[in-house]
């Protein structure tokens, strides 16, 4: 199951509410595991479709918790994905001071972090920065999720390019363009010094 973290709304220090939607995997099972859950207060459908379950929880601040972590640093939530037992977070921090704040926090609270990416605007903007088209990114997350990185592959670029309804070279040109996006955005090259 994907879990992705659209709001969290913090209601005072002692309560936090996320609204997340989930995909995959057994919707009744993952409801009865949630509302066991001692950090989850109560757990409410707010909306179904097809292929995903939007959810709001109420969280207690008991229980320790990440979300504490950016909520006392003043840290702004863009996205979260919680998949195979772990959580990717993209955070916007006001100052590299909050920064440490909450990699200190972490640190006591015995979480573990590995930090991917600090990114240092040169024009911030409101909006969450993806270089990625939306064809792109599913292409990515389609190979992610299924096995396609993994060694051995767990399913093959023909497996995927059925599953999209297109042909094999329109896949490997989708997975070509989404690499080289990444690659263009995602690394850093610096210019040799003039000597």
């Amino acid at each position: 199951m994907v879990v992705e973290v659209e709001r969290v709304v913090t209601h005072g220090p002692d309560r936090i509410m996320p609204y997340f939607w989930t995909s995959g995997g057994d919707r009744e099972t993952f409801e009865a595991a949630a509302r066991n859950d001692p950090s989850v207060e109560d757990l409410t459908k707010i909306d179904e479709l097809d292929t995903a379950v939007l959810y709001r929880a109420h969280w207690i601040q008991d229980v320790e918790s990440v979300v504490y972590a950016y909520t006392e640093t003043g840290a702004i939530l863009l996205d979260a994905t919680g998949r195979n037992e772990r959580w990717e977070l993209q955070l916007r921090f006001d100052s590299e001071t909050d920064v440490a704040q909450f990699r200190d926090y972490i640190t006591e609270s015995d979480f573990i972090l590995n930090l991917t990416r600090l990114y240092h605007p040169s024009h911030p903007t409101t909006e969450s920065y993806c270089p990625l088209t939306e064809i792109q990114r599913e292409t990515l997350l389609a190979g992610l999720e299924s096995g396609y990185y993994e060694t051995p592959r767990e399913t093959t670029g023909n497996e995927l390019a059925e599953h999209f309804g297109i042909s094999s070279q329109a896949m490997s040109k989708r997975f070509r363009r989404a690499h080289k996006t990444l690659a263009e955005n995602e690394l850093v090259i610096t210019p040799p010094e003039d000597e």
